[in-house]
């Protein structure tokens, strides 16, 4: 019986991975290990998406951040690392240190010692930091968060994994923003926005954002583990986000034209909006009031990340989504969503 591993599997695109897995035949049981339970978090669509195959997942209640003495009964095949710290703002800097250099050296240090001899690992594009250059797996790596920091780090915790046993594969995939339903992220928050009629531009209509639809991230890390089998290869990076990313113009277009519905979206400039993301935010702050007028998120928006997937395009690996096509899909899938 092929087993996997995902450590962060309660998350979102744990949840998407797992039945990726499951809907391949590949493997017959998958096991979840995260600090919470599917159930315990508040997505109800993922514990809906893994409902159809609650008898080959079991959920194992663990921390990344000490040491893993968890043994499973079988052989493991595949570990999936995606337990990570990584909604910026939201965390202290040294959270991100903690739970993204400790993760992943405990998981590679129980990959080594329960035989484990395949790692995929989701970092993401803020190693490179903004920029509104072209970034491709070439380019220089300079983060300026410690988020971005982290996960540079962290990569080369897998890559020392990688590099003490020659059978040993690993796949390192840097996506942009990943979305799609019971996401509760940034582009849900566009989604809220822009229908809620509370989406402002701030000279940024033509800002580039990296971002691939989780379902079609899950589709490439298959790939191109297929791909490294087929080449005799051991290692394998890649940019993941459509080609290439799309403006938030084209982002809001595509809200307007999945929603179904026409939207005027004036332009308020960038340093008005700022200030006031700074006042609503020194007003809520004391009273624990969350709101989506982050200052950090707001300087995040009119910054691009230009990251171009040219290790897929290289490789001939065929898009199955498009920015609408996704969207449609989400809207299908999870309707409440778009309401």
């Amino acid at each position: 019986m092929k087993c996997a591993v995902i450590f962060g599997g309660s998350g979102f695109i744990g949840a998407f991975f797992a039945q990726h897995l499951l809907e391949s035949k590949k493997y017959k049981k998958i096991y979840l290990y995260d600090i919470e339970k599917v159930s315990e978090k508040n997505f109800p669509y993922r514990q809906k998406l893994l409902q159809e195959y609650r008898s080959q997942i079991i959920e194992i209640l663990g921390d990344v951040r000490k040491t893993i003495t968890w043994v499973p009964e079988e052989s493991v095949e595949l570990i999936a690392n995606f337990a990570a710290v990584h909604r910026e703002p939201g965390h202290e800097d040294h959270e991100y240190y903690q739970t993204n250099l400790l993760g992943a050296q405990n998981v590679c240090s129980w990959a080594t010692q329960i035989g484990c001899q395949e790692i995929v690992f989701t970092s993401s594009i803020s190693p490179y930091g903004p920029s509104e250059d072209e970034r491709t797996e070439s380019s220089l790596t300079v983060p300026v968060t410690a988020y971005g920091g982290s996960k540079l780090v962290a990569e080369k915790i897998h890559q020392m994994w990688l590099v003490q046993d020659s059978a040993r594969k690993l796949v390192i995939a840097r996506p942009g923003v990943v979305f799609g339903p019971g996401e509760g992220g940034n582009v849900s928050r566009l989604i809220k926005a822009v229908t809620h009629k509370y989406f402002f531009y701030m000279g940024n209509r033509n800002t580039r954002k990296a971002g691939t639809y989780v379902k079609e991230l899950c589709n490439a890390i298959t790939w191109v583990q297929n791909l490294q089998t087929q080449e005799n290869r051991n290692f394998s990076l890649f940019n993941m986000s459509m080609n290439p990313g799309p403006s938030i113009q084209e982002y809001v277009r595509t809200v307007c034209d999945v929603g179904g519905f026409s939207r005027t979206i004036i332009n308020i400039p960038y340093p008005v909006l700022l200030a006031l993301a700074y006042v609503i935010d020194t007003l809520t702050r004391p009273l624990g009031i969350k709101h989506p007028f982050s200052p950090v998120r707001i300087r995040k928006l009119v910054r691009s990340n230009n990251i171009l997937p040219r290790f897929l395009t290289k490789n001939g690996y065929q898009y199955k989504y498009s920015l609408k096509t996704a969207f449609e899909d989400w809207k299908r899938d999870c309707p409440e969503e778009w309401n």
